[in-house]
Protein backbone atom coordinates (compact mmCIF):
# COMPACT_ATOMS: atom_id res chain seq x y z
CA UNK A 1 0.00 0.00 0.00
CA UNK A 2 1.74 3.58 -0.85
CA UNK A 3 -0.20 7.13 -0.56
CA UNK A 4 1.21 10.01 -3.16
CA UNK A 5 -0.04 13.76 -1.62
CA UNK A 6 -0.49 15.85 -5.02
CA UNK A 7 -2.04 18.50 -3.74
CA UNK A 8 -2.60 20.44 0.54
CA UNK A 9 0.73 19.53 1.24
CA UNK A 10 3.30 22.09 1.89
CA UNK A 11 0.52 24.60 1.68
CA UNK A 12 -3.45 25.16 2.15
CA UNK A 13 -5.30 24.34 -1.30
CA UNK A 14 -5.30 21.61 -3.91
CA UNK A 15 -6.33 18.66 -1.63
CA UNK A 16 -5.66 15.74 -3.49
CA UNK A 17 -4.47 12.36 -1.88
CA UNK A 18 -3.83 9.04 -3.84
CA UNK A 19 -4.01 5.80 -1.91
CA UNK A 20 -2.65 2.86 -3.46
CA UNK A 21 -3.79 -0.79 -2.80
CA UNK A 22 -2.84 -3.78 -4.63
CA UNK A 23 -4.45 -3.08 -8.07
CA UNK A 24 -6.64 -0.36 -6.80
CA UNK A 25 -6.31 3.26 -6.68
CA UNK A 26 -8.38 5.62 -4.54
CA UNK A 27 -8.05 9.24 -4.77
CA UNK A 28 -9.12 11.33 -1.72
CA UNK A 29 -10.75 14.54 -2.66
CA UNK A 30 -9.64 16.84 -5.96
CA UNK A 31 -9.74 20.17 -5.21
CA UNK A 32 -8.71 23.46 -6.86
CA UNK A 33 -5.46 25.10 -6.18
CA UNK A 34 -6.24 28.63 -5.20
CA UNK A 35 -3.64 31.70 -5.76
CA UNK A 36 -2.90 34.17 -8.38
CA UNK A 37 -4.12 33.08 -11.37
CA UNK A 38 -1.34 32.62 -13.23
CA UNK A 39 0.25 30.50 -11.31
CA UNK A 40 -2.48 28.13 -9.82
CA UNK A 41 -3.53 27.42 -13.51
CA UNK A 42 -0.20 25.47 -14.75
CA UNK A 43 -1.28 23.53 -11.10
CA UNK A 44 -5.02 23.07 -12.12
CA UNK A 45 -4.44 22.28 -15.93
CA UNK A 46 -2.17 18.93 -15.48
CA UNK A 47 -2.38 16.41 -12.93
CA UNK A 48 0.81 14.10 -12.31
CA UNK A 49 -1.37 11.12 -12.61
CA UNK A 50 -3.78 9.73 -15.50
CA UNK A 51 -6.92 10.20 -14.54
CA UNK A 52 -8.52 7.06 -16.35
CA UNK A 53 -6.59 5.17 -14.36
CA UNK A 54 -8.32 5.84 -10.67
CA UNK A 55 -10.61 3.73 -9.53
CA UNK A 56 -12.95 6.14 -7.08
CA UNK A 57 -13.05 8.70 -5.39
CA UNK A 58 -13.91 9.82 -1.26
CA UNK A 59 -14.81 13.52 -1.31
CA UNK A 60 -14.56 14.84 2.26
CA UNK A 61 -16.47 18.14 1.50
CA UNK A 62 -17.85 20.87 -0.64
CA UNK A 63 -15.06 23.51 -0.25
CA UNK A 64 -13.25 23.96 -3.76
CA UNK A 65 -9.87 23.88 -2.63
CA UNK A 66 -11.53 19.85 -1.69
CA UNK A 67 -13.39 19.37 -4.60
CA UNK A 68 -13.20 21.95 -7.70
CA UNK A 69 -11.23 20.40 -9.77
CA UNK A 70 -13.51 17.45 -9.67
CA UNK A 71 -15.01 18.22 -13.45
CA UNK A 72 -11.65 18.57 -14.76
CA UNK A 73 -10.74 14.86 -13.18
CA UNK A 74 -14.13 13.40 -15.16
CA UNK A 75 -13.07 15.75 -18.65
CA UNK A 76 -9.63 13.80 -18.76
CA UNK A 77 -11.24 11.00 -17.85
CA UNK A 78 -12.23 9.48 -14.61
CA UNK A 79 -15.31 7.45 -14.75
CA UNK A 80 -15.09 5.80 -11.45
CA UNK A 81 -17.74 6.48 -8.55
CA UNK A 82 -17.41 9.47 -6.17
CA UNK A 83 -18.61 8.53 -2.47
CA UNK A 84 -19.65 11.48 -0.46
CA UNK A 85 -22.10 12.38 2.25
CA UNK A 86 -26.02 13.00 0.68
CA UNK A 87 -25.70 16.60 2.12
CA UNK A 88 -22.00 17.01 0.51
CA UNK A 89 -23.46 15.37 -2.66
CA UNK A 90 -26.06 18.67 -2.99
CA UNK A 91 -23.56 21.59 -1.63
CA UNK A 92 -20.99 20.35 -4.22
CA UNK A 93 -23.41 21.03 -7.08
CA UNK A 94 -24.14 24.02 -6.49
CA UNK A 95 -20.19 25.18 -5.62
CA UNK A 96 -19.12 23.28 -9.03
CA UNK A 97 -22.15 24.92 -11.02
CA UNK A 98 -20.89 28.43 -9.84
CA UNK A 99 -16.93 27.24 -10.32
CA UNK A 100 -17.69 26.68 -13.93
CA UNK A 101 -18.98 30.09 -14.12
CA UNK A 102 -15.65 31.44 -12.29
CA UNK A 103 -13.75 29.30 -14.63
CA UNK A 104 -14.89 30.77 -17.85
CA UNK A 105 -14.32 33.91 -16.32
CA UNK A 106 -10.93 33.44 -15.60
CA UNK A 107 -10.26 32.19 -19.09
CA UNK A 108 -11.58 35.64 -20.47
CA UNK A 109 -9.40 37.26 -17.98
CA UNK A 110 -6.31 35.36 -18.86
CA UNK A 111 -6.76 35.78 -22.51
CA UNK A 112 -7.09 39.55 -22.36
CA UNK A 113 -3.26 39.53 -20.76
CA UNK A 114 -1.44 37.07 -23.09
CA UNK A 115 0.76 38.23 -25.84
CA UNK A 116 0.03 38.10 -29.48
CA UNK A 117 0.26 34.45 -31.03
CA UNK A 118 -0.30 32.79 -28.07
CA UNK A 119 -2.52 30.20 -27.86
CA UNK A 120 -6.04 30.23 -26.75
CA UNK A 121 -6.94 29.94 -23.30
CA UNK A 122 -10.07 27.68 -22.29
CA UNK A 123 -11.96 27.37 -19.39
CA UNK A 124 -10.35 24.23 -16.90
CA UNK A 125 -14.48 23.05 -17.37
CA UNK A 126 -17.52 23.86 -18.00
CA UNK A 127 -21.21 23.04 -17.09
CA UNK A 128 -21.61 20.45 -18.84
CA UNK A 129 -18.24 18.70 -17.41
CA UNK A 130 -19.78 19.34 -13.78
CA UNK A 131 -23.05 17.69 -15.34
CA UNK A 132 -20.88 14.71 -15.90
CA UNK A 133 -19.53 15.02 -12.16
CA UNK A 134 -22.81 15.06 -10.37
CA UNK A 135 -24.14 11.93 -12.11
CA UNK A 136 -20.84 10.10 -10.67
CA UNK A 137 -21.78 11.30 -7.02
CA UNK A 138 -22.29 8.18 -4.83
CA UNK A 139 -23.95 9.06 -1.77
CA UNK A 140 -23.34 7.33 1.47
CA UNK A 141 -25.11 8.04 5.00
CA UNK A 142 -23.01 9.49 7.95
CA UNK A 143 -22.48 6.63 10.21
CA UNK A 144 -22.63 3.42 8.72
CA UNK A 145 -20.08 1.48 7.51
CA UNK A 146 -20.73 0.77 3.86
CA UNK A 147 -19.18 -2.26 2.46
CA UNK A 148 -18.15 -1.28 -1.25
CA UNK A 149 -16.82 -4.76 -2.16
CA UNK A 150 -15.06 -7.89 -0.48
CA UNK A 151 -12.09 -5.65 0.09
CA UNK A 152 -13.13 -2.12 0.75
CA UNK A 153 -15.52 -0.24 3.72
CA UNK A 154 -16.16 3.38 3.89
CA UNK A 155 -17.55 5.03 7.02
CA UNK A 156 -18.15 8.16 6.86
CA UNK A 157 -18.01 10.27 10.43
CA UNK A 158 -19.14 13.63 11.29
CA UNK A 159 -16.16 16.28 10.61
CA UNK A 160 -18.07 19.84 12.06
CA UNK A 161 -16.89 21.76 9.18
CA UNK A 162 -19.36 22.81 6.91
CA UNK A 163 -22.80 20.86 5.91
CA UNK A 164 -22.20 17.50 5.09
CA UNK A 165 -18.13 17.45 5.63
CA UNK A 166 -17.13 14.12 6.93
CA UNK A 167 -13.83 12.37 8.55
CA UNK A 168 -13.10 9.50 5.72
CA UNK A 169 -12.50 6.21 7.32
CA UNK A 170 -11.39 3.36 4.87
CA UNK A 171 -11.13 -0.12 5.88
CA UNK A 172 -8.80 -1.93 3.01
CA UNK A 173 -7.75 -5.10 2.70
CA UNK A 174 -3.78 -5.28 1.50
CA UNK A 175 -2.51 -8.65 0.98
CA UNK A 176 -4.89 -10.78 2.58
CA UNK A 177 -4.73 -7.97 5.65
CA UNK A 178 -7.23 -5.42 6.71
CA UNK A 179 -5.89 -2.05 7.54
CA UNK A 180 -7.38 1.10 8.27
CA UNK A 181 -6.44 4.30 6.83
CA UNK A 182 -8.53 7.59 7.86
CA UNK A 183 -8.64 11.08 6.13
CA UNK A 184 -9.84 13.94 8.61
CA UNK A 185 -10.61 16.08 5.88
CA UNK A 186 -11.45 19.48 7.08
CA UNK A 187 -11.94 18.97 10.98
CA UNK A 188 -14.48 21.75 12.66
CA UNK A 189 -14.54 23.28 15.82
CA UNK A 190 -16.30 21.80 18.93
CA UNK A 191 -19.97 23.84 20.19
CA UNK A 192 -20.07 26.06 16.75
CA UNK A 193 -23.09 26.90 15.40
CA UNK A 194 -25.24 24.52 13.53
CA UNK A 195 -22.99 21.68 13.09
CA UNK A 196 -22.59 18.46 15.13
CA UNK A 197 -18.52 18.54 17.09
CA UNK A 198 -16.59 16.31 15.29
CA UNK A 199 -16.52 12.49 16.22
CA UNK A 200 -13.60 10.96 17.75
CA UNK A 201 -11.33 7.82 16.08
CA UNK A 202 -10.91 4.19 17.05
CA UNK A 203 -7.50 2.63 16.26
CA UNK A 204 -6.47 3.88 12.65
CA UNK A 205 -3.22 2.64 10.71
CA UNK A 206 -2.56 5.47 9.17
CA UNK A 207 -3.98 8.86 9.70
CA UNK A 208 -3.63 11.94 6.99
CA UNK A 209 -4.93 15.15 9.20
CA UNK A 210 -5.13 18.98 7.85
CA UNK A 211 -3.52 21.22 10.08
CA UNK A 212 -4.75 24.70 8.85
CA UNK A 213 -4.89 26.12 12.26
CA UNK A 214 -2.59 23.88 13.98
CA UNK A 215 -0.81 26.99 16.00
CA UNK A 216 -3.41 29.10 16.65
CA UNK A 217 -6.21 29.08 18.96
CA UNK A 218 -9.58 30.62 17.92
CA UNK A 219 -11.97 33.14 20.40
CA UNK A 220 -15.12 31.51 21.20
CA UNK A 221 -18.26 31.15 18.98
CA UNK A 222 -20.29 32.53 22.12
CA UNK A 223 -19.05 35.95 21.60
CA UNK A 224 -20.25 36.93 18.11
CA UNK A 225 -24.21 36.87 19.11
CA UNK A 226 -23.59 39.93 21.56
CA UNK A 227 -20.86 41.02 19.38
CA UNK A 228 -23.66 41.36 16.23
CA UNK A 229 -26.07 42.78 19.00
CA UNK A 230 -23.93 45.13 19.89
CA UNK A 231 -22.85 46.43 16.45
CA UNK A 232 -26.45 46.66 15.02
CA UNK A 233 -27.30 48.59 18.36
CA UNK A 234 -25.07 51.36 17.34
CA UNK A 235 -25.92 51.16 13.26
CA UNK A 236 -29.39 52.04 14.43
CA UNK A 237 -28.83 54.44 16.60
CA UNK A 238 -26.77 56.09 13.78
CA UNK A 239 -28.84 55.58 11.28
CA UNK A 240 -26.06 54.01 9.21
CA UNK A 241 -25.11 50.47 7.51
CA UNK A 242 -23.25 47.54 8.29
CA UNK A 243 -21.90 46.26 5.24
CA UNK A 244 -20.35 42.66 6.01
CA UNK A 245 -18.40 40.82 3.95
CA UNK A 246 -19.16 37.01 3.99
CA UNK A 247 -18.36 33.82 2.00
CA UNK A 248 -21.77 32.15 0.79
CA UNK A 249 -20.77 28.67 1.92
CA UNK A 250 -21.07 28.70 5.70
CA UNK A 251 -20.11 31.66 6.88
CA UNK A 252 -23.24 33.64 5.73
CA UNK A 253 -25.40 30.55 7.09
CA UNK A 254 -23.99 31.08 10.60
CA UNK A 255 -25.11 34.81 10.64
CA UNK A 256 -28.34 34.43 9.64
CA UNK A 257 -28.66 31.88 12.22
CA UNK A 258 -27.51 33.90 14.65
CA UNK A 259 -29.43 37.04 13.75
CA UNK A 260 -32.67 34.59 13.95
CA UNK A 261 -31.54 33.92 17.13
CA UNK A 262 -31.60 37.16 17.97
CA UNK A 263 -34.78 37.70 16.59
CA UNK A 264 -36.69 34.77 17.87
CA UNK A 265 -35.52 36.65 21.58
CA UNK A 266 -36.68 39.85 21.05
CA UNK A 267 -33.15 41.47 20.63
CA UNK A 268 -32.74 42.75 17.51
CA UNK A 269 -33.51 46.35 16.92
CA UNK A 270 -35.75 46.91 13.93
CA UNK A 271 -33.61 46.43 11.13
CA UNK A 272 -33.65 45.50 7.83
CA UNK A 273 -31.27 42.91 6.38
CA UNK A 274 -29.93 41.73 3.10
CA UNK A 275 -28.06 38.99 2.05
CA UNK A 276 -26.97 39.80 -1.02
CA UNK A 277 -25.62 36.71 -3.09
CA UNK A 278 -27.24 34.53 -5.68
CA UNK A 279 -24.83 31.63 -4.60
CA UNK A 280 -25.59 32.29 -0.50
CA UNK A 281 -29.25 31.87 -1.69
CA UNK A 282 -28.99 28.76 -3.88
CA UNK A 283 -26.51 27.30 -0.44
CA UNK A 284 -29.45 28.13 1.95
CA UNK A 285 -31.93 26.25 0.62
CA UNK A 286 -29.40 23.21 0.72
CA UNK A 287 -29.04 23.49 4.23
CA UNK A 288 -32.98 23.99 4.60
CA UNK A 289 -33.31 20.97 2.74
CA UNK A 290 -30.70 19.25 5.49
CA UNK A 291 -31.55 20.55 8.64
CA UNK A 292 -32.01 17.10 10.22
CA UNK A 293 -28.17 16.84 9.99
CA UNK A 294 -27.11 20.11 12.15
CA UNK A 295 -27.22 19.86 15.67
CA UNK A 296 -29.34 19.93 19.01
CA UNK A 297 -29.16 23.63 19.36
CA UNK A 298 -30.63 24.01 15.22
CA UNK A 299 -33.10 21.39 16.46
CA UNK A 300 -34.19 22.75 19.30
CA UNK A 301 -35.03 25.63 17.25
CA UNK A 302 -37.03 24.13 14.78
CA UNK A 303 -39.39 23.42 17.93
CA UNK A 304 -40.53 26.80 17.60
CA UNK A 305 -39.58 28.03 14.35
CA UNK A 306 -39.55 26.69 10.79
CA UNK A 307 -36.55 28.09 9.25
CA UNK A 308 -33.77 29.22 11.29
CA UNK A 309 -32.26 31.17 8.29
CA UNK A 310 -34.87 33.58 7.95
CA UNK A 311 -37.06 36.03 10.25
CA UNK A 312 -39.48 38.82 8.87
CA UNK A 313 -36.88 41.54 8.39
CA UNK A 314 -34.47 39.53 6.34
CA UNK A 315 -34.35 39.77 2.73
CA UNK A 316 -32.64 37.35 0.17
CA UNK A 317 -31.68 39.35 -2.96
CA UNK A 318 -31.01 37.50 -6.16
CA UNK A 319 -31.02 40.18 -8.98
CA UNK A 320 -28.38 42.65 -9.82
CA UNK A 321 -30.88 45.17 -10.40
CA UNK A 322 -32.13 44.51 -6.85
CA UNK A 323 -28.78 44.72 -5.57
CA UNK A 324 -28.31 48.03 -6.67
CA UNK A 325 -31.19 49.25 -5.53
CA UNK A 326 -29.67 49.03 -1.73
CA UNK A 327 -27.34 51.44 -2.81
CA UNK A 328 -30.04 54.21 -2.55
CA UNK A 329 -31.77 52.65 0.59
CA UNK A 330 -32.06 55.46 3.20
CA UNK A 331 -31.46 54.60 7.08
CA UNK A 332 -30.05 51.93 8.57
CA UNK A 333 -29.50 48.56 7.31
CA UNK A 334 -27.29 45.54 7.16
CA UNK A 335 -25.93 43.99 4.00
CA UNK A 336 -24.29 40.43 3.93
CA UNK A 337 -22.71 39.36 0.77
CA UNK A 338 -19.74 38.01 -0.69
CA UNK A 339 -16.64 37.73 -0.84
CA UNK A 340 -15.38 37.51 2.42
CA UNK A 341 -12.05 39.05 1.68
CA UNK A 342 -13.62 42.12 -0.41
CA UNK A 343 -12.03 40.71 -3.88
CA UNK A 344 -14.96 40.26 -5.94
CA UNK A 345 -18.93 39.84 -6.09
CA UNK A 346 -21.24 42.75 -5.34
CA UNK A 347 -19.43 42.91 -2.02
CA UNK A 348 -17.23 45.45 -3.72
CA UNK A 349 -19.95 47.76 -4.88
CA UNK A 350 -21.29 48.00 -1.31
CA UNK A 351 -18.43 49.11 -0.11
CA UNK A 352 -17.87 51.97 -2.69
CA UNK A 353 -20.91 53.55 -1.24
CA UNK A 354 -20.60 52.75 2.46
CA UNK A 355 -16.35 52.99 2.83
CA UNK A 356 -16.83 56.81 3.32
CA UNK A 357 -19.35 57.74 5.88
CA UNK A 358 -18.46 57.85 9.58
CA UNK A 359 -21.97 56.74 10.70
CA UNK A 360 -21.56 53.27 8.55
CA UNK A 361 -19.46 49.68 9.82
CA UNK A 362 -17.75 47.05 8.17
CA UNK A 363 -17.69 44.26 9.68
CA UNK A 364 -14.72 41.46 8.96
CA UNK A 365 -15.22 37.99 9.81
CA UNK A 366 -12.28 36.09 10.34
CA UNK A 367 -8.70 36.09 8.23
CA UNK A 368 -8.31 38.08 5.77
CA UNK A 369 -5.22 37.27 3.61
CA UNK A 370 -2.55 39.38 2.89
CA UNK A 371 -2.83 41.85 -0.49
CA UNK A 372 -6.39 41.83 -0.35
CA UNK A 373 -8.93 44.68 0.18
CA UNK A 374 -10.53 43.44 3.26
CA UNK A 375 -6.95 43.18 4.62
CA UNK A 376 -6.68 47.04 3.73
CA UNK A 377 -9.65 47.69 5.62
CA UNK A 378 -8.86 45.62 8.73
CA UNK A 379 -5.56 47.38 8.72
CA UNK A 380 -7.55 50.66 8.60
CA UNK A 381 -5.36 52.04 6.40
CA UNK A 382 -6.88 55.57 5.37
CA UNK A 383 -7.44 55.52 2.54
CA UNK A 384 -8.20 52.14 0.14
CA UNK A 385 -8.17 51.83 -3.38
CA UNK A 386 -11.62 50.39 -5.22
CA UNK A 387 -12.34 50.05 -9.07
CA UNK A 388 -8.82 51.99 -9.53
CA UNK A 389 -10.22 55.11 -7.48
CA UNK A 390 -8.97 55.95 -3.93
CA UNK A 391 -11.54 56.07 -1.05
CA UNK A 392 -11.04 57.71 2.26
CA UNK A 393 -11.48 54.92 5.17
CA UNK A 394 -14.07 56.47 7.48
CA UNK A 395 -16.32 53.87 8.01
CA UNK A 396 -15.84 52.20 11.67
CA UNK A 397 -14.29 48.33 11.05
CA UNK A 398 -15.18 45.35 13.54
CA UNK A 399 -13.53 42.13 13.43
CA UNK A 400 -15.37 39.57 13.99
CA UNK A 401 -13.17 36.44 14.62
CA UNK A 402 -15.03 33.61 16.00
CA UNK A 403 -16.69 32.17 13.45
CA UNK A 404 -13.94 29.99 11.91
CA UNK A 405 -15.14 26.72 11.07
CA UNK A 406 -11.38 25.14 11.01
CA UNK A 407 -10.38 22.91 14.44
CA UNK A 408 -7.50 25.01 16.31
CA UNK A 409 -4.60 23.88 18.64
CA UNK A 410 -7.14 22.73 21.34
CA UNK A 411 -9.64 21.15 19.20
CA UNK A 412 -6.52 18.71 18.08
CA UNK A 413 -5.29 18.44 20.95
CA UNK A 414 -8.50 16.93 22.24
CA UNK A 415 -9.09 14.92 19.30
CA UNK A 416 -5.84 13.30 19.36
CA UNK A 417 -6.43 12.21 22.82
CA UNK A 418 -9.63 10.48 22.15
CA UNK A 419 -8.09 8.45 19.43
CA UNK A 420 -4.88 7.89 21.90
CA UNK A 421 -7.82 6.69 24.75
CA UNK A 422 -9.67 4.31 21.61
CA UNK A 423 -6.91 2.03 20.53
CA UNK A 424 -4.25 4.88 19.13
CA UNK A 425 -2.81 6.12 15.82
CA UNK A 426 0.14 4.42 14.09
CA UNK A 427 1.72 6.78 10.96
CA UNK A 428 0.25 9.82 10.86
CA UNK A 429 1.20 12.49 8.31
CA UNK A 430 -0.40 16.31 8.27
CA UNK A 431 -1.56 18.35 5.14
CA UNK A 432 -3.35 21.46 4.01
CA UNK A 433 -1.53 23.94 5.76
CA UNK A 434 1.47 26.61 6.06
CA UNK A 435 5.09 24.98 6.83
CA UNK A 436 4.48 26.59 10.64
CA UNK A 437 1.15 25.60 11.60
CA UNK A 438 1.58 22.04 10.61
CA UNK A 439 5.28 22.17 12.48
CA UNK A 440 3.53 22.98 15.48
CA UNK A 441 0.98 20.55 14.94
CA UNK A 442 3.28 17.58 14.38
CA UNK A 443 4.85 18.26 17.78
CA UNK A 444 1.32 17.62 19.62
CA UNK A 445 0.79 14.76 17.46
CA UNK A 446 3.92 13.42 17.99
CA UNK A 447 3.01 12.35 21.64
CA UNK A 448 -0.26 10.45 20.27
CA UNK A 449 1.05 8.28 17.45
CA UNK A 450 3.72 5.19 16.98
CA UNK A 451 5.80 6.38 14.72
CA UNK A 452 7.39 10.43 14.64
CA UNK A 453 4.04 12.39 11.96
CA UNK A 454 5.72 13.40 8.78
CA UNK A 455 4.88 16.83 7.04
CA UNK A 456 4.77 15.65 3.21
CA UNK A 457 6.10 17.88 0.18
CA UNK A 458 4.22 17.85 -3.14
CA UNK A 459 4.73 14.75 -5.36
CA UNK A 460 5.96 12.70 -2.18
CA UNK A 461 5.54 8.98 -1.94
CA UNK A 462 5.16 6.58 0.94
CA UNK A 463 4.88 2.62 1.48
CA UNK A 464 2.63 2.43 4.50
Amino acid sequence: MQLTFYGAAGEVTGSQHLLEVEERRILLDCGLFQGRRAETRSKNEKFAYDPGTVDSLVLSHAHIDHCGNLPRLVKKGFRGPIYCTPATADVAAVMLADAAKIQREDARYLQRHLKKGHPPIEPLYDQDDVERTIDQFEPLAIGPIHEIDSNLRIRFLEAGHILGSAICQLDVQDEGVWKRVVYSGDLGRRDAPLLKDPQTLERTDVLICESTYGNRVHPPTSDIKQELKRIVHEAVTLGGRIIVPAFSLGRTQQLTYFLNDLFNAGELPRIPVFVDSPLSLRLTRVYRDHLDAMDESVQNVLRHDADPFGFPWLTYVSSAAESRTLNSHEGAMMVISASGMCESGRIVHHLVHAISDERNTIALMGFQAAHTLGRKIAERRPHVRIFDRDFPLRAKVEKLDGLSAHADAHDFKWWFEQAAAQGGIGQAFLVHGEPESASALATVLDDYCDEPPIIPERGQTFQL
